[in-house]
């Protein structure tokens, strides 16, 4: 009997464990109801380009056909179709180990380092000089996260901004596991320089707002550790209720064959 109480007691979740973004909430009784309870002032930083990123870039302008040089090498076609994510993979720019993307005449354009605003604004000064009233497009194609671990999906996860937070790309890997590890998600990220970092996130604290690791960037990698719950419950416990089982059916056949 005291084996199997341990056994529950040491398989159950409190709720200070599984509620996200707490702020002393779990103990207060009354909430305050349709007010504001806390303002928090968020500083995003725009996404900058990396080596390796793929950009979708389009030109369109007004020019004759002989100047159409820089539509013909963007992604997707000239004419104003709609382009699929997975055409702009396979025919968008990909910026190169030197952080530039080449264009006949106009040559190597330097983008890394530069937020997506800061590449359009640049290449529209270029086509400037070659277009007619040009308009100049230009997506981060590969802005995506990968995320492992104690969710309901693992895997890729392709993001359509750069105002994306911790908890939506969690949301968007169909939320965490009931024996995820909420106080310790690692991400490992590669910074602008090329260097990579590890930290761990706490999203049951919802001071992670204030954070700078609060908005995903590109290529971040979230990984989810288990509780220790879950080894309880995984193995523990049916491995306790056989062995249970097992002791029963020996305690009953020694009890009919000394009849």
């Amino acid at each position: 009997m005291p084996l199997l109480l341990l056994s529950i007691l040491a398989s159950c979740v409190p709720n200070r464990k599984y509620v996200y973004m707490q702020k002393n909430d779990l103990k207060k009784k009354d909430v305050p109801r349709d007010s504001t309870v806390r303002n928090y002032d968020i500083s995003l930083k725009d996404i900058k380009v990396q080596t390796s990123d793929i950009l979708y870039i389009r030109f369109q302008s007004l020019s004759p056909d002989e100047f159409d040089f820089l539509s013909t090498q963007v992604a997707g076609s000239a004419g104003g179709g709609t382009v699929s994510s997975q055409s702009a993979l396979l025919t968008g720019e990909l910026v190169s180990a030197s952080g530039e993307i080449n264009y006949p005449v106009i040559g190597k354009v330097k983008v890394a380092g530069l937020t997506v605003f800061e590449v359009q604004e640049k290449l529209q000064t270029l086509a400037d000089q070659f277009l007619e009233s040009p308009k100049v497009i230009v997506r981060l194609v590969n802005f995506r996260v990968t995320i492992l671990g104690e969710v309901k999906r693992e895997g890729q996860v392709t993001l359509s901004n750069n105002r994306v937070s911790v908890v939506e790309v969690l949301g968007l890997a169909g939320g965490l596991g009931e024996l995820a590890d909420r106080s310790k998600i690692k991400l490992i990220r590669q910074g602008d320089d090329g260097a990579v970092t590890v930290q761990y996130l706490n999203v049951l604290d919802e001071n992670l707002v204030n954070s700078p690791y609060y908005f995903a960037r590109q290529n971040d990698i979230y990984i989810v550790s288990p509780l220790k719950q879950r080894a309880f419950r995984t193995y523990f416990g049916p491995n306790l209720g056989l062995a249970l089982s097992t002791v029963s059916v020996l305690i009953l056949t020694f009890t009919l064959i000394n009849k």
